[in-house]
C-alpha cells in the first residue's frame, strides 16, 4: 500500500466521522423539538457507512495459487452510504399547557437519548482521532523514507 493510499483512505474516514458527528450533535440540539415543518416531534437520525467500492474485474483477483493475490486488493476507505431516520416513537409527556399538547394533554418528544447520543459522539470522535493516528504514521514514515533516500 502507498501513502497516497494511506492518507486516501484516512482523509475518507476523517470525512465521514465528521459526518457523523455533524448528525449527532443536530440529534442533541433536537432533543427537545416537539414540532418540526414535517409535523410532529423531531426524529433522531444516524448515518450508515460502507466501503469506498472499485470496479475490479473478478478475473484479476483470482490467483492461479492458493491465496489471493494481494497486488490486485484494493483499499479504498470508507463513505456514507445513506442517513437513516429512526422513526420509533419518542416519549409522551403530560403537559396540557404545552403548545404542541393534544386534545388529552399529551406532548410526544423526539426519540432522542441523550446517553445513546454521547455514547455515539465518543465512539466518533475516538474514530476520527484513529483515522488522523493513521495519516500521521503515514506522513512519518514517508518522511522517513525521504531522508533515507537523500543520505
Amino acid at each position: 500500500m502507498g501513502y497516497l493510499t494511506a492518507f486516501k483512505i484516512g482523509s475518507s474516514a476523517l470525512k465521514a466521522q465528521q459526518l457523523r458527528l455533524d448528525i449527532i450533535s443536530n440529534n442533541i440540539a433536537n432533543a427537545e423539538t416537539t414540532r418540526t415543518e414535517a409535523g410532529g416531534p423531531y426524529q433522531r437520525q444516524d448515518v450508515v457507512f460502507k466501503a469506498n467500492e472499485q470496479n475490479v474485474p473478478f478475473g484479476r483477483l483470482v490467483t492461479s495459487g492458493s491465496g489471493l493475490n494481494t497486488e490486485l486488493v484494493s483499499l479504498n476507505g470508507v463513505q456514507v452510504n445513506k442517513i437513516v431516520t429512526d422513526t420509533s416513537p419518542g416519549t409522551t409527556v403530560y403537559d396540557p399547557t404545552h403548545p404542541d399538547a393534544d386534545e388529552n394533554g399529551y406532548v410526544t418528544y423526539p426519540n432522542v437519548n441523550m446517553v445513546v447520543e454521547m455514547t455515539n459522539m465518543l465512539s466518533a470522535t475516538r474514530s476520527y482521532e484513529a483515522s488522523l493516528s493513521v495519516i500521521e504514521a503515514a506522513r512519518s514514515t514517508a518522511r522517513s523514507a525521504i531522508s533515507i533516500g537523500q543520505a
